[in-house]
């Protein structure tokens, strides 16, 4: 995509001295190449496919795809740029993942490269290749502009040969690298190289008794039969300890710049400690926070315990995901379902900013990262507002029905000209909410049964309401929700007044709203909510509360459920 600023120079003087992250990174890039005189930048993403894709695999392509567009935008496209997407599926598979099919099979095959294992799905030629397949299905999915590269390919084919070479000729200064960073029981035994047994086909980790550098081969033997073997680094025979691996890749493909998780940053440290001993320049990048479960444990894709890519996608939208990987990278977050639909709604506000915005601002919005400078359009409805996803699970909860159809019935009544074909937006936002009313927030509402004072403001609210039948004026029907409260829940505190210096509405009243009319602790502008739910239609939600049906609804729900997870 051609940079916007070849044709926008006020977007060309914010840039030069935007603030936002990925700018930030694009500058030390702008620097390397002052130092280095490379007329190309290669950025890298790795990937281990030990286990299936994970969000935080995904995380790493957008938030490096965000770095390479802000480095075109500050060089004018003047520099050619390159994505690598890399798998090291030569690793050996060390233990079996907790959320695969076929376990059995799996542990059949440990120790060998995830290449050589059978597919436990049985839809690949190796459990390498099928995760490589649905790490690129996604990235596809996303329209990720990158370079897919296999590890086991590149060793193969020789692609690593030369620089293998060079590591097996500066044995010595690879070794003063890695063994002071190791125990003393690993340093006796430790060797950047790992031979792969040429009769059972196992990665092996064992001690090298000779390297020889003419033949560019290593002498070692099989700890249970003592044979010796000499096998060549080259040609796929032998792979790298990950350290070594990693500068040894950085220094064969050219890398420029490759960020890693925090937990990483002495094993960054490290290889590029090799890769100086190897006569190169290590490449740029920065350490990003963990993502944590709901526990505030680190997720794992061996263990499963964080969103799967898919899982995401069935409640949000990609953009929602997105932006999720943009906000704060050197922050730890929880990635959990309960951030999807702040997040959701946080895009569209975003996008409903940035046309008019001005230069500075627009760079400093996220979606201009996220759409790599060319955001779409926002979707309006006819009268120019919109509706919240917040809402949207609101309306679900309220209406008594998962059909998008009759969900479509309030939208069309509220805004007249909307419908799933002229506004598919809001209709992917219709679907994603019902799944997501229907899995999370059903389960969790805690409806509660009015007190007195509280159940004469709501007959109060309805009565007033009634005036106003068929009304979808957000603005009128907040107000006479707030002059209800006003009535019944001043705020005497003073913290507060109206326009015409009359008290405020105590908080009390909206809590109270939401407890007994939809079962949650906050909710939506109740205004806003009536005016998309309909007048009637609240005022019988009113008295089904105050009758003490929704209650008595929830709590059969609640017990129903209880019993089918006990079956």
């Amino acid at each position: 995509m051609p940079s916007p600023l070849r044709t926008d120079p006020a977007l060309a003087e914010a840039a030069a001295v935007a603030a936002s992250w990925p700018f930030e990174e694009a500058r030390k890039l702008v620097a390397r190449l002052e130092r280095t005189g490379k007329g190309e930048v290669l950025f890298e993403t790795g990937y281990g496919p030990s286990g299936l894709p994970h969000i935080g695999t995904f995380g790493e392509v957008a938030r490096t795809s965000m770095v390479r567009h802000a480095f075109r935008v500050l060089t004018n496209d003047a520099v050619p740029t390159r994505l690598v997407a890399f798998s090291d599926d030569m690793d050996g598979l060390r233990k079996v993942p907790d959320n695969v099919p076929n376990k059995a099979l799996l542990a059949e095959n440990l120790n060998k490269p995830l290449t050589a294992v059978p597919d436990p799905f049985g839809t690949h030629d190796s459990f390498g290749a099928h995760n490589n397949a649905e790490l690129r299905r996604f990235l596809d999915k996303f329209g990720f502009d990158y370079e897919f590269l296999s590890a086991t390919e590149c060793y193969r084919s020789g692609r690593f040969d030369a620089t293998l070479l060079r590591v097996l000729e500066r044995y010595d200064a690879v070794m003063a690298v890695m063994l002071p960073s190791l125990r003393a029981e690993r340093s006796a035994s430790y060797s950047p190289f790992l031979p792969l047994h040429p009769v059972t086909g196992h990665v092996m980790q064992v001690p090298i008794d000779e390297v020889r550098v003419a033949a560019g081969t290593i002498v070692w033997r099989d700890p249970a039969t003592g044979e010796a073997y000499e096998t060549p680094v080259t040609g796929g025979h032998a792979k790298l300890q990950w350290k070594p691996d990693w500068a040894m890749r950085w220094v064969a493909l050219g890398v420029d710049y490759e960020m890693a998780g925090k937990d990483l940053i002495d094993s960054v440290k490290l290889s590029g400690q090799i890769a100086r001993a190897l006569g190169a320049e290590p490449p740029e990048g920065f350490n990003y926070e963990l993502f944590l479960d709901e526990k505030g444990q680190k997720i794992s894709k061996s263990k499963g315990n964080g969103l799967t890519i898919d899982e995401w996608l069935t409640y949000g939208t990609p953009e929602s995901l997105a932006l999720f990987m943009y906000n704060k990278p050197r922050e730890a977050k929880r990635l959990h379902f309960d951030v999807i639909p702040r997040h959701v709604d946080d895009y569209l506000s975003f996008l409903d900013k940035f046309e008019a915005q001005e230069p500075k601002l627009k760079l400093g919005n996220p979606v201009w990262h996220l759409h790599a400078g060319a955001p779409p359009a926002p979707e309006r409805l006819p009268d120019g507002g919109s509706v919240s996803f917040g809402m949207l699970l609101n309306l679900v909860a309220v209406a008594n029905s998962e059909d998008p159809a009759v969900l479509w019935g309030f939208i069309h009544r509220y805004a007249p000209g909307a419908s799933p074909d002229t506004h598919p937006g809001l209709d992917r936002l219709v679907r994603l909410a019902v799944a997501y009313y229907r899995d999370f927030v059903r389960p969790a509402k805690t409806y509660r049964a009015a007190s007195e004072a509280e159940a004469a403001a709501l007959a109060d609210l309805s009565q007033t309401l009634a005036a106003h039948e068929g009304s979808t004026d957000p603005e009128a029907l907040q107000a006479i929700v707030y002059e209800v409260g006003r009535r019944h829940f001043p705020d005497t505190s003073g913290k507060s007044k109206s326009p015409d210096g009359r008290p405020g509405v105590a908080q009390t009243w909206f809590t109270t709203i939401y407890a007994i009319l939809l079962g949650e602790a906050r909710g939506p502008r109740f205004g806003s909510f009536v005016a998309l739910y309909g007048v009637a239609e609240t005022r019988a939600l009113i008295a089904r509360a105050l009758a003490g049906e929704l209650l008595r609804e929830h709590d059969a729900f609640l017990a129903e459920r209880g019993k089918s997870e006990a079956a």
